[in-house]
């Protein structure tokens, strides 16, 4: 199976040599044999994978698979496992395709004028890969965001949804041009000179040893940037579906032999083989990329989670998975809670993952503490992370609990939704209003978002592959080593001393066992955050000691970034300063102008030879930052630009008209974390701004000076309507929301998730009366 996948690369590459079809040849060969080559082609990749399968199977039912320990790390859903499925099937039959022409006819088949748009849909239907969604499956009636971002856009369904494709503001720059990352083959040329692989640029230019603490921040801007990004972008990787497509284990693989693309170490680390594990991001399906057929021949990576910033890393992505955290049960709208563990004050936690026993690290003492699930899979990655998780479960039914008695005619449905809707305008809000202008400094926040104008139809939010692969990974560089927990005033915890950043990592245990999430939570707003300049960029915890679970080796962050961006094919750091209208960098004058460090833009020319080779995310980090803020003039414009397109291309935009009142709009401006913590939790003293690092106890207040919001501008008087004909009649399996239109009161119903609308999705009050009797939510269809 290596071979076959060997094979096919190296057939690739003689490919590119291959002469093209004029346009004659062209037509004519489509008119008469393409077709029945692409169904053979097909045919044949189906049959390498289900022999793959068969052999990953086995190899993964044997209880030491590493293969199934290592996909632990980045779990993801059953519906982004089929889509990556289908792409995956998708690339290998264009791989056969293009070998099969070669052999036979001496031709590049790949080249556009020879394949049309009919034929490249012909594949993607064989390898099912979900149809193109249809505007008219839209409906106009509903008020709240679709779980999956669908229909957000109701011209362009798919913008920002989950399980579709990161997009590209600049072309992929593939060594084969379809699907080879930069650096695949080993002796290729980049302007005259052969890259250097990421673990010498990481050991040269990114490791330091020492770090200064930020005098105006604190820690808590490291773990919301975190935070906020699991709410916009994860690009999984191929351990789920596509590491056993080829029957690749890339954790015993130092070949490139797709999906493996392993980092190259060149020293033994700590006895293990001479290349770090690296497994390629999956590929999403070819949707209609417009025109550019080229283009969606491309492998493109997927973001399997909604661009938007909707809290979706509270809620989930799939409608199982959002079924799967709330109390259905409770009738109350609320989020499930934790049945084994409470906090002294009986406070919840999160609930455990569905799969038990998971693989989480626990206490040498004993007495096991599970994986913690949330809407999104990485909750447990740290405990500063997963604090931030409960905070959010605690405030939505903090905030649940308030409406319902409020609104006492409110459906369990309506209650969650209202909360739901709530929460995501407080990620808004703390995202855009208090985290965002302090990382790109508030004239450039200005300059690249300027004020809210209202929802731009023709604004695309989805994600783009730069923002998440290499922009938004500016946060690493924050990273600190050690992590504190402070006592109630702020200082080193008596019992709960500091902990190495790895002995952090899945250990929700010891949020359960030493002391809850307050002492955490003083320490990411009690500690300065970690300042960076262009010679101390990354830690050796993380460059040196970064610990995956069940991968015996150490790991190394800034390794990993690069060769992400290389396996995502982003264009060099020059073409995105281009891009974003600045200075191309020509000479070492030129760099050290921009790094403001002569001896760091030397060893960044010596270790790349040629400045156009440059990788963006090392270009960007290694900036001086512009006046008050964390970020140089790439990173800025770069994330500038994205966080603009998610506010301006969400129709759900807490701001945007119709969405919610002036008065609720006023209150919601009074929210904060600070507020939060208050709320829901032990910790009575707070900064007003807590990404402010400030000293204690002269810098903060007690929590009756914290502005709250008054949940009163959510009081609905039960309508006229309503008294005259009722509350509508309960469904079991689902419920209803009372919504106007056209003056009628209306009740839409809905199913859980797994069970399946019978009769009238929507009755209307009418002459008295309900129009129809409810529906019924019929079969269990899990």
């Amino acid at each position: 199976m290596a071979c076959f996948f060997s094979l096919i690369f190296h057939v690739m590459l003689v490919c590119m040599a291959l002469p093209s079809f004029s346009a004659d040849e062209a037509r004519h060969f489509n008119s008469t044999s393409i077709r029945e080559l692409i169904i053979s082609s097909y045919q044949e990749s189906l049959q390498i994978v289900d022999e793959a399968l068969f052999h990953s199977r086995q190899r993964r039912s044997t209880p030491s698979s590493s293969t199934h320990m290592f996909t632990f790390l980045r779990q993801t859903e059953p519906e982004t496992l089929e889509t990556s499925r289908a792409a995956e099937v998708f690339q290998t039959t264009l791989q056969v395709l293009k070998n099969r022409a070669r052999q036979r006819y001496k031709r590049d088949v790949l080249a556009p004028e020879f394949l049309s748009w009919e034929d490249v849909e012909l594949i993607a239907e064989l390898s099912l890969c979900p149809p193109t969604t249809h505007p008219n499956i839209c409906h106009l009636n509903s008020n709240y965001r679709s779980i999956s971002g669908i229909c957000n856009n109701r011209h362009n369904p798919l913008w920002g949804a989950a399980n579709t494709a990161l997009v590209r503001w600049l072309p992929a720059e593939y060594e084969d041009g379809e699907r080879e990352p930069k650096g695949w083959n080993r002796g290729r040329l980049h302007n005259g000179f052969q890259l250097p692989p990421p673990r010498e640029i990481s050991k040269k230019i990114v490791k330091s040893s020492s770090k200064r603490k930020d005098d105006i921040y604190s820690h808590l801007l490291v773990e919301w940037g975190q935070y906020i990004d699991h709410d916009i972008t994860f690009t999984p990787q191929s351990t789920g579906s596509a590491a056993f497509w080829t029957g690749m284990d890339c954790l015993n693989m130092c070949e490139n032999v797709h999906p493996c693309f392993p980092i190259q170490t060149r020293e033994e680390l700590s006895g293990a083989q001479g290349c770090m594990p690296f497994f390629r991001s999956t590929p999403v399906c070819f949707v209609n990329f417009g025109s550019d057929i080229g283009q969606a021949l491309q492998r493109q990576q997927m973001n399997a989670i909604t661009s938007f910033i909707d809290a979706s890393v509270v809620y989930g992505h799939t409608p199982k998975l959002e079924s799967f955290l709330r109390d259905l049960s409770g009738l109350n709208g609320k989020l499930t809670v934790n049945n084994q563990f409470k906090d002294p004050k009986g406070r919840p936690y999160l609930p455990f993952v569905a799969t038990l026993p998971s693989t989480c690290h626990q206490d040498p003492q004993g007495g096991r503490v599970d994986c913690f699930s949330a809407g999104d899979s990485r909750v447990n990655e740290g405990i500063p992370l997963t604090a931030l998780h409960t905070l959010w479960l605690r405030e939505h039914n903090r905030i649940a609990e308030v409406l319902k008695r409020i609104n006492g005619h409110w459906s369990p449905e309506m209650i969650y939704q209202e909360t739901r809707k709530i929460i995501g305008a407080l990620h808004q809000i703390i995202t855009m209003r208090d985290y965002v202008p302090k990382i790109i400094g508030p004239e450039s926040f200005e300059h690249y978002i300027g004020p809210y104008g209202g929802y731009d139809p023709t604004m695309d939010p989805s994600a783009s592959n730069v923002f998440a692969t290499a922009a938004f990974r500016f946060g690493h560089a924050t990273i600190s080593p050690i992590f504190r927990r402070l006592n109630e005033s702020y200082q080193e915890h008596e019992h709960f001393p500091h902990l190495r950043l790895h002995d952090t990592f899945f250990s929700p245990w010891r949020m359960v066992k030493e002391g809850g999430i307050e002492p955490i939570l003083r320490g990411i707003i009690g500690t300065a955050a970690a300042a960076v300049s262009a010679n101390t960029l990354m830690e050796e915890e993380i460059t040196e000691r970064l610990v995956v679970p069940n991968i015996l080796q150490h790991m190394d962050l800034a390794s990993v970034n690069l060769q992400r961006g290389r396996d995502h094919a982003l264009p060099g750091y020059n073409d995105w300063r281009a891009f974003c209208g600045l200075k191309y960098i020509k000479t070492l004058d030129d760099l050290t102008e921009v790094v403001r460090d002569y001896k760091v833009a030397e060893k960044i020319q010596k270790t790349y030879k040629n400045l156009d080779n440059i990788d963006v995310w090392v270009g960007g980090l290694v900036e001086n930052f512009l006046p008050g803020s964390r970020t140089g003039p790439l990173f800025t414009c770069l994330i500038g630009k994205q966080m603009k397109a998610l506010r301006d291309g969400d129709r759900f935009w807490w701001e945007a008209e119709g969405i919610f009142t002036q008065h609720q709009k006023a209150e919601l401006s009074k929210g904060s974390l600070s507020r939060m913590i208050c709320d829901n939790t032990d910790i009575r003293e707070v900064p007003y701004d807590p990404f402010r690092f400030g000293k204690y106890p002269s810098d903060y207040v007690s929590c009756n000076h914290i502005p709250s919001m008054n949940l009163e501008a959510w009081r609905e008087e039960r309508s006229g309507d309503l008294e005259q004909c009722g509350s509508p009649t309960k469904i079991k399996n689902g419920d209803f929301i009372l919504s106007s239109t056209s003056g009628k009161l209306v009740a839409l119903y809905s199913c859980y998730h797994g069970f399946k609308l019978k009769g009238a999705a929507s009755i209307v009050c009418e002459r008295n009366r309900w129009s129809d009797q409810p529906p019924q939510c019929t079969g269990n269809h899990h």
